[in-house]
């Protein structure tokens, strides 16, 4: 009898980059158990998107967990605050933008621990990435650092001598090798969703950062572009 491979959770929102960190963690071994984190966010067609990507990469379960960040807001995806547009990439990469949600990553690696914990895997994958997204605090290597030693220190696998690894294998791609290297692992880029503020239909606006951001790594991967965009979008 041949031995099961090692499970692991992976943070999948529905976009490229957890797409790909998918695609990533199937490549490398591991039954994966997909978490998708419904916060109450403005774009929740990612959901949607986030199931269609799951079944297509193969994952063993996808789990969609209710979690109304609203209740806090503080961000342009879950409160009544514009979506920035039509950035320039230098406005992009100072500051930390409206569109941070405060501690999301914080919080979404705790619960994808505490899902870890229970199904007995030992690696989480997150596609956080420090290049496109530079002013979010919770995408740099020195955050997913110290949350896998957190990790290690607040649980009972961690007491008892097992050890987490959190695994960021997009963290220092830009968005065109990100596209590049979900394409080679057979990505279908149609089935995501990356725009902060589609429309009813779920069409991107073209406008915002995360659009901008995705059509740029497109034209420099030299990939066609699948995305819907809306009429008079960019």
């Amino acid at each position: 009898m041949s031995t099961p491979p090692p499970r692991a959770v992976v943070l999948l929102s529905g976009g490229l980059d957890s797409a790909t960190a998918l695609a990533v963690a199937a490549q490398d071994g591991f039954a994966c158990h997909a978490l998708t984190i419904a916060y109450g966010q403005r774009h929740a067609v990612e959901v949607e998107a986030a199931a269609r990507v799951a079944a297509a990469l193969g994952a063993v379960e996808h789990r969609v967990m209710h979690l109304d960040l609203r209740a806090f807001g503080g961000s342009a995806l879950t409160a009544d605050i514009p979506v920035p547009e039509h950035r320039s990439a230098l406005e992009m990469a100072s500051g930390i933008p409206a569109t941070y949600v405060p501690a999301r990553n914080t919080i979404f690696l705790a619960l994808a621990l505490a899902y870890a914990e229970v199904i007995g895997a030992f690696d989480i994958y997150v596609g956080v990435n420090s290049i496109d997204y530079s002013g979010y605090p919770d995408c740099r290597p020195e955050f997913i650092r110290a949350f896998e030693a957190l990790a290690n220190l607040a649980t009972k696998v961690g007491v008892e001598g097992g050890r987490f690894h959190v695994h960021a294998p997009l963290i220092q791609l830009p968005k065109a090798d990100i596209i590049r290297l979900g394409a080679s692992l057979g990505v279908d880029h149609g089935l995501t969703h990356s725009c902060y503020a589609p429309t009813p239909g779920g069409l991107a606006c073209g406008k915002c950062d995360s659009c901008l951001l995705r059509k740029a790594g497109f034209e420099t991967a030299g990939v066609p572009d699948p995305t819907r965009y809306a009429a008079g979008a960019g």
